[in-house]
């Protein structure tokens, strides 16, 4: 089936690229969210990663498993992409005459999520990780790819990927106990960010 799928793909099939964007538009839009920590932004991701996804279609192998790899790898570069525009637009901004007060929306956006407090913990924890090592997370513990499907998602050898992800485990878990060391200091409770689970391999 997906051999199949892949080669209407490549033939330019409108109703075989309309069941990819059906069966891996949500899982891009969570990958894309887990790298950004935006809605807006994860949703523009996917609308580009689909529109990459068609132009570059012909470069699909024709034999080959799922496509979904090859979509979130689309999707990592799109997020680099989206970021680094979103930098060089705060930048031109800055620069920009304050003549008067500008409306800060994260507040209003901070409201649409379930659960804030544990937001600011996952960020503030992930912000110790350095990009490819948020990448090889999202796509090996959030995303659940294997080992070899994550390599291939980023173009990056299956070691690279392995050693990406153990060094982040080590960072995580060091942030962890300091933040567990911090919450017994001050005889709160606040809450750490759980073990991670790699899933089946």
């Amino acid at each position: 089936m997906d051999t199949n799928l892949r080669k209407r793909i490549r033939a330019g099939d409108h109703g075989a690229f309309g069941d990819l964007f059906d069966a891996y538009a949500r899982s891009v839009y969570n990958h894309a969210y887990r790298l950004t920590g935006e809605w807006s932004t994860a949703e523009d991701v996917v609308s580009l990663t689909f529109l990459d996804a068609w132009r570059l279609r012909e470069r699909i192998d024709e034999e080959g498993g799922s496509l979904r790899p090859w979509l979130l790898g689309i999707a990592t570069n799109v997020t680099r992409n989206t970021r680094r525009a979103a930098r060089r637009h705060a930048a031109a901004v800055a620069r920009l005459p304050r003549d008067e007060t500008v409306r800060d929306f994260a507040d209003e956006v901070a409201g649409r999520l379930d659960d804030a407090a544990q937001l600011d913990v996952v960020r503030t924890t992930l912000a110790k990780l350095r990009r490819a090592e948020r990448e090889v997370l999202a796509l090996c513990v959030w995303s659940g790819l294997g080992y070899e499907a994550a390599a291939e998602a980023l173009g990056v050898p299956v070691g690279t990927v392995r050693s990406r992800l153990s060094r982040a485990r080590t960072k995580l878990a060091k942030h962890r106990e300091l933040s567990q060391t911090f919450g017994q200091m001050r005889g709160d409770r606040t809450t750490a960010v759980g073990p991670l689970r790699e899933g089946n391999r």
